[in-house]
């Protein structure tokens, strides 16, 4: 990495402290209602590059995005750079039953850890991932009620938000769908009270 190359990655991190999202670009949406504290949005079509992990939520979240942070940082089978975007999306949580032989694995949860990929690629024009635990997938259409917040991202912090996004959701008598997920926006080192952190549930 040459000493341009070094400073504009030191001036990216330095932004990025204070909750500024300088050159990342972000999922478009469409707002379609504000309801409280929700927010009613409709997503388009995205592709994603996800992969899943076992283990407490925080842990996955880290060894995920690790996972998919190397897809795109150059392990595929083109050896391409992708562009970073944000959110990091955290789905699932869910329960994997026991089988046997055991093999020091017990059961536990598995979520799913994704990066949304930048809007100008297709599924034909995405290297291929050289992790076989690594998938590119489109995600469809769909509208999600979106609760925001601040500071932390502990499993404790997101669990507290996504009651009330439930509650607020049901409260306005809209039907959700599936498993709530975490948008994650910043990296870890930014400011707490500036992060941007919201949980969303998808409206049947």
């Amino acid at each position: 990495m040459n000493p341009w190359q070094l400073l504009v990655l030191a001036l990216e991190s330095a932004v990025q402290t204070v909750g500024v999202r300088a050159g990342v670009e972000q999922p478009e949406y469409r707002t379609l209602q504000k309801a409280g504290p929700l927010e009613l949005r409709e997503y388009p079509p995205r592709i994603v590059a996800e992969t899943t992990v076992m283990g407490n939520a925080e842990a996955a979240r880290n060894a995920g995005f690790r996972r998919v942070a190397a897809y795109i940082f150059g392990a595929n089978r083109g050896h391409q750079e992708v562009a970073m975007t944000s959110p990091v999306v955290q789905r699932g949580g869910e329960q994997i039953a026991m089988t046997s032989p055991v093999v020091q694995a017990p059961s536990g949860k598995a979520w799913k850890i994704q990066f949304v990929m930048p809007a100008r690629y297709t599924l034909d024009t995405l290297p291929q991932p050289a992790d076989p635990e690594v998938r590119v997938r489109q995600e469809p259409a769909a509208r999600y009620a979106v609760l925001r917040f601040t500071g932390s991202r502990s499993a404790a912090a997101v669990e507290s938000r996504t009651r009330i996004l439930l509650q607020q959701a049901a409260a306005h008598g809209w039907r959700t769908k599936g498993a709530p997920v975490g948008w994650f926006y910043d990296p870890p080192w930014t400011l707490p009270p500036l992060r941007r952190n919201e949980v969303a549930v998808e409206l049947d």
